[in-house]
């Protein structure tokens, strides 16, 4: 028989019957946090969580996505879009394949490249992009935006830059 990726049988799940693992080593701060409620309020949930099936207790034990599982139990808005559902793709796996499963869903997520990361910011300021924009819907602080342009060193990117009056120069007595 082929394999056949769990991916190909999402469901809906209740979020009551959906449950933590108890090893999972990730955690995300309150900014990534905060950008994953607004992605997944403004793109709904496009990932399923990843879990495997416990028959004893009838429960889905979570293997990957337990933040995106966090969000639609902290904000009422999403449960109440949502239904209280979560998609679901199950994986029936040992527990020490489930860990390593964990752990390599972690891991492969990867960071962001610095230039990469400038680039975009560039190209979203020259397509009329403000600061404002981008820290909203990228999940940026100013100091973010502002370092991600300087290593452009385009002057453009600093056209709405107010900067602080820190020093003055002293006037030279004649």
């Amino acid at each position: 028989m082929a394999h056949k990726s769990p991916v190909y049988g999402v469901i809906a799940v209740p979020i009551e019957k959906i449950k933590p693992n108890t090893y999972n080593p990730n955690s995300v701060a309150p900014p990534e946090m905060k950008l994953l409620y607004e992605s997944i309020k403004e793109d709904g949930y496009t990932m399923p969580i990843v879990c495997y099936y416990s028959k004893t207790d009838d429960s889905y034990i979570i293997v990957d996505g337990f933040h995106r599982y966090r969000i639609m139990l902290d904000y009422s808005d999403i449960y109440e879009r949502e239904g209280g559902m979560l998609p679901v793709s199950v994986i029936d796996k040992p527990i020490d394949r489930r860990m390593a499963s964990t752990i390599r869903h972690n891991r492969a997520r990867g960071s962001h490249n610095v230039d990469l990361m400038s680039n975009i910011i560039k190209e979203l300021h020259e397509i009329g992009r403000s600061d404002a924009w981008i820290s909203k819907h990228l999940g940026m602080d100013r100091d973010e935006i502002l370092r991600l342009k300087q290593i452009t060193g385009l002057t453009a990117l600093f056209k709405d830059v107010q900067f602080g009056q820190a020093w003055k120069p002293e006037e030279e007595e004649s």
